[in-house]
């Protein structure tokens, strides 16, 4: 609202020269009139910097310094329309007054804002739930890779983490209120237009209307066993009244790399050469910086959209075309897509029945060859060429024209000779008719279809080192794998709603049925010995390890799996004089995933609000425009696990002879057997949320913001426990047992910081804290002593990193403590009976917790000026509290990698270390950091009224431009969701700083 307003009048403004000839073309036939007059604000101070606009037309004016104004009106039916921000507008005839002075209220549009709840909506006013909101006005800017980059950063306790970079086939994590799981699903429940567990290719960023994020148990619950990591509802633009209008936005931008690891170049690796830390028949002659390489230089991504929208008074219309090329910073890494998102709603029978109808569909083709290979980076002699000639001293048995290291491979011998591919389509359609069958009570039914599915193709050419060098099982011949994967998901939902207005009070009420049916099935089949390379994979059938045994076996696979959520839900809400607010759900529902004894289970919340600044007490208190207090209980589940977990399921075993008849030769049948132990009590993970909030808005709401205090326990968390053989078939059995404690506290402010003239200055602030604790892990029947992850790898063969134990926090690294290095540079370690030792030295019970991978902190901030018709964003972003475990420094900060590439330190700052890498706090480094994420700036064209275009905007933003951090590797944005965060992977993609340039028509 207030960029509008600002354009508004910025537009106004300018066009004022041109008033006479405004009124001709309108129409205007009756005497022109001077209007003077001043606007006062709440509290009857005088206002500079008011917009004072004639209605319906472009004619308007402010207020100067002392809040007085003059303009020219056409006629005594001219209405003025008064606004500022902060304040709600105002509407005052001329008539035959020539002096007006006006006195503008406080601005409650915030809590006029529409809030989705799930299967409804309220007034903000009216939530007594925790919610959070983000409009399209303030979404990051630029190209995005995913739909949900939209609002990184942006609602406090969401966390949105993309740790494989710019990749544009790599998702995000995301997660609410920390971690609420130690096997199932983490990730919120994702609503898209009514349409649960939608999914998220299907979403571009010119088509997404809002995010509304469902925080707490209270607001979840409606949801029931998906309800446990929270619910974000995502509503897509529709149509709207009025004349037809069209839509054409475009963008281009660029990746650059904005930090590289710095290891060897050639001339230093010669100089170790020189020195004698390197053989001298480790130079191979050429100069080759292969992380520059592998970068694609030239990578551009390109964007479009068109949207065809409008309407009647009793139907509306949207279609919207997008096209996107997504060239990754890595060489054979791309993503080309195509869509249509169109949706339809008309009404008629008085507007008693109303019909709603949208589709969408993503076609997509991935390049997944490229991406992973800078790894590579680690093992590359810098000496050594990329291209050779066959036969020559550097092949290593690379015949065709590729050098081959020993210890590594080629990736550009991968990039011409391997096809990894997928063709991807995602389909979404829904339908929902609703009838209003009395005043008040309407009856509505939904029903949606889902349909994803894929199909992959790999080949490995006769030509690829993979498949000729002299260990090569597969003898020259050329692989191939082809697999398709297809899931879908039928949704049906009747609903009942009734509304009643009595003198001081409003009764809601919803009644709901609930039908959700889920399948995927996949299929997979490979095959090798193919002589030539002319049919790739697309002739399986020619391949010789059909009946050639001495190549790898073909391989031929296929499943299927599906499951069935039934629900029974209701809901009410009371308002008494618009200042006391109840609302109480329960959600019944049942799942085919658990257990017989367990099909079953009641979810209920009850949450209450009570506008304090309405009351008379608080009449005299000017500060504060509004103050509202929240509280609220949910309980919610988790029923995110694989399907079949608590029944018998069959797998293959031995071959078994039968004879058949008189037949003297056994014919071989196939055995099965149980994979698993039945476990009939198997039941959701089950979370008990409490949340106490405050609304609040202060200074005329010039200052409005949230403050939410959380505690919650999960309980009966599922995990695989160690059972005896027999009683039991199997060594373990998947059951419910461990807690998950989560509490925290969540703040979001939005300031008006200035609004004088043509600027404006609007901060806004978002920030958490949270805490997790693993309570439980073990009762009297199943028993677990702690939970490793995060593995290290080799070489060294360093195990795990992270250890989650009983009673303790969610991500604590578990190793050695440092002492020191001898003098011939070995590795010194504290141990625990208060000696120091070497590394022969250390056992198990030496280790202890050094630290915590998991942010306590997050915060950002967003500052949005407006001068005329210019408009800049600047986006902060950070996180604090938490260690990273730095791999990279770890591997190759250690000349023990020699000749091998290393980092410039191994030589430098670690060159004292002489043994092999060792995993201990030596390498855990505060992982605090502050971003400059975003920087767009966008300019918004005045148009004259005979323009064929109704708007013109173009902009400029860049993402991820600075990090401010003492962290020493790459980028301190590393994974912090699930139980396994900190880790700072040496198999990494590069973090990117992107370009872009774009510009939106509407005409």
């Amino acid at each position: 609202m207030k960029n509008r307003l600002t354009k508004q009048l910025v537009r106004i403004t300018l066009f004022t020269l041109l008033f006479s000839i405004l009124l001709f073309q309108q129409g205007y036939a009756q005497k022109q009139s001077t209007i003077s007059g001043t606007v006062k604000d709440a509290n009857g101070l005088l206002l500079p910097g008011v917009s004072v606009i004639e209605k319906n037309t472009k004619n308007g004016t402010i207020t100067n310094f002392d809040g007085e104004f003059n303009i020219k009106v056409a006629s005594q039916n001219s209405v003025l329309v008064i606004s500022y921000i902060g304040l709600k507008s105002k509407e005052v005839t001329v008539g035959s007054n020539t002096s007006i002075h006006v006195q503008l209220e406080e601005d409650l549009q915030a809590l006029d804002e529409v809030v989705l709840i799930g299967y409804g909506s309220q007034q903000r006013k009216a939530v007594s739930t925790a919610v959070s909101k983000v409009a399209a006005k303030d979404f990051n800017q630029g190209v995005v890779g995913n739909s949900m980059d939209l609002i990184q950063g942006k609602v406090a306790g969401l966390q949105i983490t993309r740790s494989g970079g710019n990749n544009p086939n790599s998702g995000v994590a995301i997660q609410l209120r920390g971690i609420t799981s130690l096997t199932g699903s983490t990730s919120p429940l994702i609503v898209i237009d009514g349409i649960p567990g939608g999914n998220l290719d299907l979403l571009q960023q010119n088509d997404v209307e809002s995010f509304d994020v469902l925080k707490d148990g209270a607001a979840a619950a409606i949801y029931g066993t998906r309800g446990t990591n929270g619910v974000i509802l995502i509503t897509t633009k529709k149509g709207k009244k009025g004349k037809s209008s069209f839509n054409y936005s475009t963008s281009l931008s660029k990746d650059y790399v904005n930090s590289k690891p710095s290891f060897l170049s050639a001339k230093q690796f010669r100089q170790a050469i020189a020195d004698g830390i390197i053989g001298e028949n480790n130079d191979l002659g050429a100069t080759t910086d292969i992380f520059d390489e592998l970068v694609n230089e030239s990578n551009l991504t390109q964007y479009h959209n068109f949207v065809a929208s409008g309407g009647s008074e009793t139907g509306t219309y949207r279609a919207s075309l997008y096209y996107k090329d997504s060239q990754g910073i890595a060489l054979e890494n791309g993503r080309e897509e195509f869509g249509v998102r169109g949706s339809f709603n008309q009404s008629g029978l008085d507007n008693k029945l109303n019909f709603a109808s949208s589709i969408a569909v993503n076609i997509n083709d991935a390049n997944l060859l490229g991406g992973g290979q800078f790894g590579i980076v680690t093992d590359w002699n810098p000496t050594a060429p990329i291209f050779a000639e066959p036969g020559g001293d550097l092949n290593n048995e690379g015949l065709y024209g590729y050098y081959q290291p020993e210890n590594g491979y080629n990736p550009f011998s991968e990039y011409e000779n391997r096809i990894n591919q997928r063709k991807q389509i995602t389909f979404s359609g829904d339908v929902k008719l609703s009838y209003e069958v009395v005043s008040g009570l309407v009856a509505s039914i939904f029903g949606s279809y889902q349909r994803n599915s894929w199909d992959d193709r790999q080949y490995r050419s006769t030509q690829d080192y993979a498949q000729y060098n002299s260990g090569s099982s597969y003898n020259g011949t050329g692989y191939a794998y082809k697999s398709s994967y297809l899931d879908f998901t039928q949704t049906v939902e009747p609903t009942i709603t009734y509304s009643k207005d009595f003198e001081n009070s409003t009764f809601e009420f919803l009644g709901g049925y609930s039908y959700q049916y889920s399948t995927d099935e996949n299929f997979s089949v490979s095959n090798s010995g193919f002589t030539t390379d002319g049919f790739k994979d697309w002739n399986l059938g020619a391949g010789n390890a059909i009946t050639d045994e001495d190549l790898p076996r073909p391989t031929l696979s296929s499943f299927k799996q599906d499951n069935t959520l039934i629900a029974y839900f209701t809901r009410v809400s009371y308002n008494y004089k618009d200042r006391y607010f109840i609302q109480g759900s329960i959600r019944h529902e049942g799942s085919s995933k658990f257990g017989a004894n367990n099909k079953w289970a009641t979810f209920p919340a009850i949450s209450g609000a009570w506008v304090v600044s309405d009351e008379l007490f608080m009449e005299e208190v000017d500060v504060v425009n509004n103050l509202k207090l929240r509280v609220g209980y949910g309980v919610t589940g988790n029923q995110g696990i694989p399907n079949y977990q608590s029944i018998v399921t069959l797998g293959t075993g031995g071959k078994y002879p039968i004879f058949v008849g008189d037949e003297t030769e056994a014919t071989y049948y196939q055995t099965y057997g149980p994979v698993k132990n039945p476990n009939p009590n198997l039941k959701w993970e089950t979370k008990k949320e409490f949340n106490i909030g405050v609304d609040f808005g202060l200074l005329s709401n010039r200052l409005t913001g949230a403050l939410d205090i959380y505690s919650r326990k999960t309980e009966d968390l599922l995990l695989s426990y160690d059972v005896p053989q027999p009683p039991f078939v199997q060594g373990s059995i998947y059951t419910n047992v461990g807690d998950i404690k989560n509490n925290g506290i969540e703040l979001a402010l939005t300031y008006r910081i200035l609004n004088k003239g043509d600027f404006s200055w609007t901060a806004n602030f978002v920030g958490s804290y949270q805490n997790n604790e693993l309570s439980k892990l073990s009762n009297q029947v199943f028993a677990a002593r702690e939970l490793f992850g995060g593995s290290i790898g080799n070489p060294g063969n360093l195990g795990d990193a992270i250890r989650n134990t009983e009673g303790g926090p969610i991500g604590n690294f578990y190793g050695k403590r440092f002492a020191g290095f001898t003098v011939d540079g070995k590795w010194l370690f504290h141990k625990a009976d208060g000696t120091i030792g070497g590394v022969s030295d250390m056992v198990d019970e030496d280790k202890e917790i050094i630290g915590n991978g998991l942010p306590k902190y997050y915060a950002s901030l967003t500052n949005t000026f407006n001068y005329k018709s210019f408009d800049l964003t600047i986006f902060f972003r950070g996180k604090f509290k938490y260690d990273i475990l730095n791999t990279v420094d770890m591997f190759y900060g250690n000349q023990n990698l020699l000749p091998g590439n290393v980092l410039t330190s191994a030589l430098g700052q670690f060159s004292q270390i002489s043994q092999a890498p060792q995993y201990s706090d030596y390498y855990l480094e505060s992982g605090d950091f502050i971003k400059l994420d975003n920087i767009t700036l966008g300019y918004n064209f005045d148009l004259q009224d005979n323009s064929p275009f109704t708007g013109i905007r173009i902009f400029g933003s860049a993402r991820n431009l600075a990090t401010f951090t003492g962290y020493t590797g790459r980028d301190p944005e590393v994974q912090d969701t699930g139980l396994y965060p900190g880790i700072d992977d040496r198999n990494f993609y590069p973090r990117t700083i992107t370009v872009t340039a774009g510009i939106n028509i509407n005409f």
